[in-house]
Order: structure tokens, then sequence, then C-alpha cells
């Protein structure tokens, strides 16, 4: 239940005398954060932003992560996950079973509410298969954000033939998600191909003076192409979620 209609179904409730207004007041004093301790649970993000609350569960304690998706699941909300390890899921899942957990993405989603899918999609293009950890991560972000996403793996320009072989299709997205590692070379290439808005994004995956994803990040932003925009290293949640809103504009 989203705040909004948790608001409105307790003001009917105080209306037709099922709940007595203090009763009310208790409810809606936690409805702009829960604080569980260690964690203060935004309950009006989804209100303001569109997008529930994720958890970034990277430096948590499992308990801590199941504390959090615990209280969440009571407001049946749609939950991720991102940066989890198989341990914090199988810690996660013994209270809640319907969890799923995507180990390439390293995400774990608790699905409460229907997600309607958009008509018009996200196309998530990666210039290797080394690549593929985050361009999952941004594609089960988008997916459950509620928008159909197309993958088109290993097209870099190694190769680059593979990519024309597959332009047709991603032409169709409304906006498309690029990452790469090395030398970052691939979205400023696809920014010349199509008139869609792109999201770069770099990965760590290279050799030494790759720097970690620095070369990448670098090349990505001096793209000659225009109409590419970029995020950070290996953020693949970050690019699929401005890929969201994007898409539902």
């Amino acid at each position: 239940m989203t705040a909004r209609s948790e608001i409105k179904e307790l003001l009917d409730q105080v209306q037709s005398g099922k709940i007595s207004t203090e009763d009310a007041l208790k409810r809606l004093s936690d409805l702009p954060f829960k604080d569980l301790g260690h964690t203060k649970i935004d309950n009006h993000r989804e209100l303001r932003t569109g997008y529930p609350e994720v958890i970034f569960c990277e430096g948590k304690t499992p308990e801590q992560i199941r504390n959090i998706m615990e209280y969440m699941s009571t407001q049946k909300t749609n939950i991720l996950g991102t940066r989890a390890n198989q341990d914090i899921y199988k810690f996660v899942s013994e209270s809640l079973p319907q969890a799923e957990y995507n180990e390439l993405a390293r995400t774990i989603t608790v699905k409460h509410a229907e997600i309607k899918q958009t008509k018009t999609s996200i196309a998530v293009l990666t210039a290797g298969t080394s690549d593929m950890p985050v361009a999952e991560e941004a594609a089960v972000t988008a997916e459950l954000f509620g928008n159909r996403v197309e993958r088109f793996f290993d097209v870099g320009v190694a190769g680059i033939h593979r990519l024309y072989d597959k332009l047709d299709q991603i032409r169709k997205a409304r906006v498309i998600i690029v990452i790469a590692g090395m030398e970052g070379a691939l979205p400023s290439i696809v920014g010349g191909l199509v008139a869609k808005p792109i999201i770069a994004v770099p990965t760590s995956i290279g050799y030494g003076a790759s720097f970690n994803g620095l070369a990448a990040l670098l090349g990505m932003l001096t793209s000659c192409a225009s109409g590419v925009s970029v995020v950070n290293i290996d953020n693949g949640f970050g690019a699929a979620y401005m890929a969201s809103m994007i898409n539902k504009l």
C-alpha cells in the first residue's frame, strides 16, 4: 500500500467510525519515515518520486537487510535490494520465501504489487560478456519499475558487425542503456547511429590502464556523439532509474 492510499484508507476509517482519530494519528506518524533503529525508511519516497526506496545491501548486515525488507513487506510495496550476495539472500528468504535472487545481477526482489509494463521499451546493450552483471542489475531494476526491457549482450566494437545485426531492433527502444568497460567506446558509436537518448555505463572491466573503469568513464564523458549521458562506474541501477524516468515521460 502506498502512502497516498494509506492516508485515504485512514480517513475513510475515521469517517466510518472504525478507528478513532487518535489511532489514525498514531499510524500516520509512521508515514514520513519508519525508524528501525539502524535505518530510517522513507515511506514518502514513492509518493514524491514515483519509485519506492531501494536497498543498497553492500555494507549492511544480513540482519539489517532482512529487518528492512520485512518492514517494507508490511507496506505491500515491491522491494529491490542491490549488491546482495547469496548469503544475504538465504538469510532474507528464511522470513520472506517469496524473495527472488538474480545471481548475475546480485539483486533481491520481493514483489507484492502488480507490475504493469510500459508499451515502450528500454534497450540494454553490453560491449562484452564480462559487462553482463552490470547490465542485469540495470535490466532487473528497470523491469521492477514497470518497463519492458530488451537485452542485447556482447555487441562491442571488437566485432562491430554484431551491433549492426541488431540495430533495427535497438532503434525500436525509447531509451538505450549502453554498458562497456575497456576503453568505453560503444556508447559513442551507438550515439552516432540512433535517434534515442543514451545512458552510458562504464564498467570496471579491463586491463591495468583501464584503471578499474576510469578510462571508460573518461572516454564516455568525452564522447563525440551527442545525446550520450553518463552515470558512475558499474552503476547499472542508476542508469535504469534514469532510463525508466525517460521511458515513462
